[in-house]
């Protein structure tokens, strides 16, 4: 039987689910309002990024049933990424405490981990290095980063988006080329479900995401590239220099907010992006910046690793300069700036 008609199925899901959600928020006020750390300027409806969850998890018995994706990877999906979307929704909704939510996105790692085996060996320049017990720590730790990292980065029009997509359809590309294409499935269901949301989200936007797709989507990108890493750590590293601009984006400004003694936990808009979106004063031409270096930086690299046999470890270094570099020149972390300061 096939399962083709999937893919479309997944995106009109999307659309038509963002369109009810859309006229939800607005039925219940559920409305983000601009304040001065936010990156937008007009209220609008929050909340759409649950249309990504409900048709990406729908699509997970099917995929079972044509065993296109193991069960133990869907068991993983469906328990960790629905956790992290529940925890997400109730908080676009009201407020939970840090505290609560850190430990439900620990859980949800840790039971994603469970359903892995772990975190595989992983070859690094030439030697192949397995962590043990310390791995599947650090392993966890990287689900929990990669879901909170994109809660972060979801701060401008399509930008979340556009980079979900763009990776997934990459990591597509890399599985092909590289021979796997067994593991097609679960990055292209996921990216057609993100392309129906887009519909709404491309700036300017109609709907914002919210913390349950946001979150959702980091764990589960997480998560995939973990399945990927099973079947060869080359594919690993790809996910990783696919991911680069929100991966360096957000971990770069972590790091300057914890070194100045900011409270990392409260709002602010000092990622680069954000201060790029201000500068330009818009936010499609960024977007479509972050779709381009994906396109024509980061892909063209992951396919040297993947198929033409350059080291993970030296492509992932490679990719990353340039990113660092562009981090600094849009003062990534910076204190804030008055707007004056930025044109």
């Amino acid at each position: 039987m096939s399962y083709w008609w999937l893919i479309p199925a997944v995106a009109i899901i999307s659309l038509c689910l963002t369109a009810g959600l859309r006229r939800y928020a607005l039925a219940l006020s559920i409305i983000d309002v601009p304040n001065a750390r936010s990156s937008h300027s007009v209220p609008t409806p929050r909340g759409g990024g649950v249309a990504i969850v409900v048709a990406f998890l729908l699509s997970l018995p099917l995929l079972g049933w044509g065993n296109l994706v193991p069960w133990e990877a869907l068991a993983a999906f469906g328990g960790a990424g629905g956790v992290v979307a529940v925890i997400g929704f109730m908080d676009d909704h009201g407020h939970i405490a840090a505290r609560w939510r850190l430990l439900g996105h620990f859980s949800a790692g840790a039971w994603a981990l469970f359903w892995f085996g772990g975190l595989p060996s992983v070859a690094v320049i030439g030697w192949t290095v397995d962590l043990g017990w310390i791995g599947h720590l650090l392993g966890v730790i990287y689900l929990v980063w990669m879901l909170n990292l994109y809660n972060f980065m979801d701060g401008i029009d399509g930008i979340a988006s556009v980079e979900a997509i763009c990776a997934c359809l990459g990591a597509c590309l890399l599985y092909w080329l590289g021979g796997f294409a067994e593991l097609l499935w679960a990055p292209l269901i996921l990216a057609m479900a993100v392309a129906g949301f887009l519909y709404w989200n491309f700036p300017p936007a109609r709907i914002f995401m919210g913390d349950a797709g946001s979150g959702f989507l980091g764990i589960t990108l997480g998560m995939i590239s973990f399945q990927a890493a099973w079947v060869s750590s080359q594919l690993l590293w790809g996910w990783l220099i696919l991911l680069g601009v929100f991966i360096v984006d957000a971990t770069f400004t972590l790091l300057r907010r914890l070194v100045r003694g900011d409270k990392v936990y409260e709002a602010h808009r000092s990622h680069a992006y954000q201060y790029a979106s201000r500068m330009v004063g818009k936010h499609l031409p960024v977007t479509l910046t972050v779709g381009g270096i994906n396109l024509f930086w980061l892909l063209p690299i992951g396919i040297c690793v993947t198929k033409f046999g350059l080291d993970g470890a030296l492509g992932l270094m490679i990719a990353y300069v340039p990113l660092i570099v562009l981090a600094i020149k849009f003062h990534a972390g910076e204190l804030e700036k008055a707007p004056s300061s930025n044109i």
